[in-house]
Formats: structure tokens, C-alpha cells, sequence
């Protein structure tokens, strides 16, 4: 039977804006209940209002992914409104460039919290629900560049890394369990993280193409989807590469860093 997303629960975690927002109107607009956690509430509200005009059905609670109590406290209250979480989409990330001297540790050390930690929080208040009902989907939102460590941005293709092996690994721990695992990489999408790159970003996609790929592959169950095919196409030339190749295309990216990445 194929897929639906009508009356399904949805988790999307960092729904405030960018890729998360895209995904909770489109999975309004197909019937779904929308359970949406970002930090800013402000914004949540907005666009729970939003969906609810329109005559759809959403519910918000404000939280940091990265602090684990009060993200568990508010899928607990969204939960208590809508009901169990059908799929949880850990969309929350954030990127800057790893700088070299002084090392911006700060910087890193946030993103492992937000990118990996995060998502394993998420996964950590929903995976005992659906393991008793023997059904649900986790999807994690990874990158493009997790499959290379790129020179200035080290720190976050490497937090995407390690979401897609904790992916994959549960993936295969789930298996006959009746819960799913998909991990969606995309490339550059226009979004307020990459707004301030000071680059032409290769084929650039709108959140909401993002959002149609990334739903697509939750129906699909598919292991891994990257996306769009030509970004995929091109980070597997730069994968085989040589070094000196890669430091010397990326050379001026790194010393003139913007605030934003993939």
C-alpha cells in the first residue's frame, strides 16, 4: 500500500524557517498533522497560525534540539496534542566555517550539538513509541558534503557524517522492527544559513524543492537520497580529487569565509 501522509503526526524539528518550514506546509497540505519544534516560538506560531488558516491542523513548542530536557518536554507536549509522532524529520542544523587560527571551537562545538546530538535527542523521545507500535520513520536531514571533508568546513561535513553512519547503523539495528530510517543529503538550498555564502552556490534549489525530495524519499523508505542528481554527480568528482586540486579551488573561500554553508 502506498505511503500517505493524511493524518499522520509529524515531527519537524528547526520548522522555523528554511527546509523545516517548506516541509510543514507541504505535509499540511497532504493532510498531515505538522508537530513543530524550532527555538524561535514567535515564528512557530506564525506559521502554525498559517497552517491552521488554511484549514489545516499543527501544533508548535519552542526548544533548543540541543538541550536535551526541554526538546523531550516539548515533543512531549506536542505529542499530548496531536498525539504519537508517525515520523519524526530531525531537520534542526546549523553551519559555520572551521577557521584555522585562532580554531573556532565555539562554533564546532555547537554544531556537533545541534547537528548530531540534536537529532539523536529527537530520535531518543520518539523511537520507544514507535518500537512498541512496530511502526514509524525517523529521518535525519544530513548534506551533500558528508561524503567529504572539505577544506573550511571540516567541522560541519563532519557532523554530517557522523548523522549518516548513526542513520545507517540504526537502520540496519531496526530492521523487522517495523520502524525505517532515511537519511536525505541535499546540496546547496536557498535558505537563511546559505544566504550569506559570498559564492554562486551550484544548482541552488528553493526550500520547497527540498521539501518535495525529501518527502518523496520518506515514501520511498530509501536508505540515503542525495539530491539534486547533478550536485550528487559533482561532489563525487571532488571526492576523487586530489588534495591539492580541492585546497586550491577552495582557496579563496577560505580566506574570505561567509557566515552561512551548505
Amino acid at each position: 500500500m502506498a505511503f500517505s501522509y493524511r493524518d499522520r503526526v509529524v515531527l519537524v524539528t528547526g520548522a522555523s524557517s528554511g527546509i523545516g518550514r517548506a516541509l510543514a506546509l507541504r505535509l499540511a497540505k497532504e493532510g498531515a498533522r505538522p508537530a513543530l519544534v524550532a527555538r524561535r516560538g514567535e515564528l512557530l506560531e506564525q506559521l502554525t497560525h498559517e497552517i491552521r488558516a488554511a484549514g489545516g491542523v499543527a501544533a508548535w513548542s519552542a526548544a533548543d534540539v540541543a538541550e536535551r530536557d526541554a526538546l523531550h518536554r516539548a515533543i512531549g507536549d506536542l505529542r499530548q496534542q496531536l498525539g504519537p509522532i508517525d515520523v519524526l524529520i530531525a531537520n534542526a542544523g546549523v553551519g559555520t566555517p572551521t577557521l584555522l587560527d585562532p580554531l573556532n571551537i565555539r562554533d564546532v562545538e555547537r554544531m556537533f550539538q545541534v547537528n548530531v546530538l540534536g537529532t539523536i535527542y529527537a530520535i531518543e523521545a520518539v523511537l520507544p513509541e514507535m518500537l512498541k507500535r512496530r511502526e514509524g520513520r525517523l529521518v535525519a536531514v544530513s548534506s551533500i558534503v558528508s561524503f567529504k571533508g572539505l577544506p573550511g568546513e571540516s567541522a560541519y561535513c563532519a557532523t554530517k557524517a557522523a548523522v549518516n553512519s548513526y542513520l545507517e547503523g540504526l537502520r540496519i539495528h531496526l530492521r523487522s522492527t517495523g520502524v525505517s530510517a532515511t537519511v536525505a543529503c541535499p546540496g546547496f538550498v536557498e535558505t537563511p544559513m546559505t544566504a550569506m555564502n559570498n559564492f554562486k552556490m551550484p544548482f541552488l534549489l528553493s526550500a520547497d524543492q527540498a521539501a518535495s525530495e525529501i518527502l518523496w524519499a520518506i515514501r520511498k523508505k530509501k536508505k540515503i537520497h542525495r539530491f539534486p542528481r547533478r550536485m550528487s554527480w559533482l561532489m563525487r568528482l571532488v571526492s576523487w580529487s586530489p588534495d591539492w586540486l580541492i585546497a586550491r579551488g577552495m582557496k579563496d573561500y577560505n580566506e574570505h569565509p561567509p557566515t552561512g554553508s551548505v
